[in-house]
């Protein structure tokens, strides 16, 4: 793909290479599997890189960088299909607790998160949900549920979302926890205090693979993590068939 395009702009593939490798972003902490990459910048380059493909007539090769688009969208729709599937084919009435809205940790920027496709579908399947990030507005969630459409038609937020302070309120009462960012103090809470709150079965759905599944287990949780790759891609040769993510 890289060279179709290269060699279609005139580029030399090479120096491509290394200006693409001086980024700092580009490494291993982008290389796990999750719910999905967020943030506006990641998606935008990638429908850019689309756009010039079909400009110099690459079609198969637009279509191949469309395909991550795509794949990232499928990602997050499966999760939260799978959510559904575990707890026994419905989450209408059940409370699911979100924690973490921002779309990576140590940021209040919610731009494209998971967090918002997550919470749709999940809402359209009538679940309640609970919504704790340590950063994020409460006014920025209730703004993101108004400018992606989020709640399903004629539904009222205050009767299907509640957007907590405390992370252990967030959880009391949930049928499922559902870790969508990374944020540090999520390793350090207390889940036996959690657990011993939630309804039972207690679901823990952790797509940031942050925490001590054995440790979750044998305090009681059903636990679901997210090893299976996410996008097989190549940013310019330099990220060929690994896992991806923010």
């Amino acid at each position: 793909a890289r060279v179709a395009l290269c060699e279609s702009t005139g580029a030399d593939v090479q120096e491509v290479a290394k200006a693409v490798g001086t980024d700092s972003r580009i490494g291993s902490k982008f290389l796990n599997a999750s719910v999905g990459f967020g943030g506006s910048c990641f998606q935008k380059d990638i429908l850019n890189l689309v756009y010039l493909c079909e400009s110099f007539g690459l079609k198969e090769v637009a279509d191949y960088w469309n395909q991550v688009v795509i794949m990232n969208d499928y990602q997050k729709r499966r999760f939260s299909v799978n959510i559904v599937k575990r707890l026994f084919g419905t989450v209408r009435g059940k409370k699911i607790a979100i924690l973490g809205f921002s779309f990576k940790k140590d940021t209040g920027d919610t731009r494209e998160t998971a967090s918002i496709y997550v919470s749709k579908y999940l809402l359209e399947e009538r679940a309640k949900i609970s919504i704790f990030d340590p950063q994020v507005r409460h006014e920025q969630i209730v703004h993101d549920f108004e400018e992606y459409e989020v709640l399903p038609p004629e539904e009222k937020m205050a009767d299907l979302v509640t957007i907590e302070t405390d992370v252990y309120e967030a959880c009391a009462g949930a049928h499922a926890i559902c870790i969508l960012t990374e944020w540090d103090m999520f390793k350090k809470l207390d889940y036996s205090r959690i657990y011993n709150s939630m309804m039972k079965p207690a679901f823990a759905f952790d797509r940031r693979n942050i925490l001590d599944h054995a440790y979750l287990k044998k305090l009681g949780f059903e636990v679901s993590s997210s090893w299976e790759i996410l996008v097989c891609w190549n940013v310019l040769g330099l990220m060929e068939n690994r896992q991806v993510t923010n």
